[in-house]
């Protein structure tokens, strides 16, 4: 299970989403709940293992002493895999809670890829994809299938015209980027519960998402800087004045271009002042 935190039940507010920030506490805690009622319900329909990887920012939100002890927990920074960190082909099916909407997406909330300022979108073969994309087609590399996605309305719409069928949950209706209609936790984590024991007893209705290879990494900064420096990566070459592209053969390249890209991002926008 890879869990992000911006489609957690009842979170609508960045601040919510940063060690620090206002309910920061609060959402870990939602977040760590939403996991769990993922757990209670493909332990219902069977599972023998669920590896919960947290996938959101620092990576050291959820709650470790409030996890269903059924479950284990990847966390912390540096992980190569990134949002797929722990999913490898010895797994029947990985599930995704409290992702969000693409950038751009109209009614998503707190939508955007990857990262929520630097990058205007990202592109695999020349489509425009979000974080559900990017990890379904890492989990369709390894031949598992995605059977539950959580997370706002938007969310649930573009994870359905990706994977088809699938499971979805949504916790939230957006209103605008950081304003939503909310279920109450317990509603929300109710149908959570419920949808992930029919995500574990429908395996058979579910496809692993298969990207083309050779697959080619497309991604439209917000500055030029960025892009050169990106470009400076062995393998990246800039396709125009804020475009990088990376072509390989093996999907994992792409997980962790995608965090060492990032890490570039980070410094150099920090470094730009107003002009970042």
């Amino acid at each position: 299970m890879s869990v992000d935190m911006e489609g957690v039940t009842g979170l609508t507010d960045p601040e919510e989403m940063h060690a620090g920030g206002r309910g920061y506490e609060r959402g870990c805690e939602l977040m760590t709940a939403d996991a769990n009622a993922v757990v209670a319900g493909v332990c219902e329909a069977g599972a023998t293992a669920v590896v919960v990887n947290d996938a959101h920012g620092s990576t050291k939100n959820l709650r470790v002493d409030l996890l269903d002890p059924r479950a284990s927990l990847i966390r912390g920074p540096g992980k190569p895999m990134r949002m797929a960190q722990g999913l490898t082909g010895d797994f029947q099916a990985a599930c995704f809670t409290g992702y969000h909407a693409r950038a751009g997406v109209r009614h998503g909330v707190l939508n955007h890829t990857w990262m929520g300022k630097e990058i205007q979108n990202v592109y695999l073969n020349g489509e425009v994809v979000g974080e559900t994309a990017l990890v379904a087609g890492f989990a369709g590399f390894f031949g598992v299938p995605v059977a539950l996605v959580t997370g706002d309305e938007a969310v649930c719409e573009e994870a359905r015209s990706l994977l088809g069928d699938v499971e979805t949950v949504a916790v939230k209706r957006g209103v605008d980027r950081f304003a939503a209609e909310l279920l109450t936790p317990s509603v929300a984590q109710a149908l959570i519960r419920e949808a992930a024991a029919r995500a574990l007893n429908r395996l058979g209705d579910f496809r692993p998402y298969v990207v083309p290879l050779p697959v080619t990494l497309g991604v439209e900064w917000n500055s030029t800087a960025i892009a050169a420096a990106c470009s400076l990566v062995p393998g990246t070459r800039q396709a125009g004045p804020r475009h990088t592209e990376f072509t390989t053969d093996d999907f994992r390249d792409i997980m962790g271009l995608l965090g060492l890209y990032a890490s570039i991002a980070g410094q150099v926008a920090c470094g730009s002042g107003i002009y970042g």
